[in-house]
């Protein structure tokens, strides 16, 4: 027993499904990884964000110290300024993603604690 012989049209219709479902599969798997590098990107800018500010505090710090003559207050100051300042820009930046992510629809999620690792076995 053969197969029955398709007509031209339906091969084509067959065959412009299966393109549109590769094609379909192809651009979902792009975009979730498009997605996954921007996540990724902002969390390293906040990482940026929160050691440049304590750089930064301790770099002005040492520079009042060693002009004013005040050592060691001057790079104390500055880290807790700097530590201060780098806390307040991280949290707008997370603001800020939120906002995004509730005007784009998603519903921001928390990631629920495991303390699987902690249990003695």
């Amino acid at each position: 027993m053969s197969p029955t012989p398709e007509s031209r049209e339906e091969a084509i219709a067959r065959l412009n499904r299966s393109a549109s479902d590769l094609e379909a599969r192809t651009t979902s798997a792009a975009h979730a990884d498009a997605v996954g590098q921007a996540v990724a990107g902002q969390a390293y800018k906040v990482v940026a964000q929160l050691l440049g500010g304590v750089f930064l505090g301790i770099a002005l710090g040492f520079v009042i110290d060693r002009f004013a003559g005040t050592a060691p207050w001057g790079v104390i100051g500055g880290v807790l300024l700097g530590f201060a300042g780098s806390l307040w820009m991280a949290w707008q930046t997370a603001q800020r993603l939120m906002a995004q992510a509730a005007q784009s629809g998603v519903e921001p999620r928390s990631i629920p604690f495991d303390d699987a690792d902690d249990e003695e076995r």
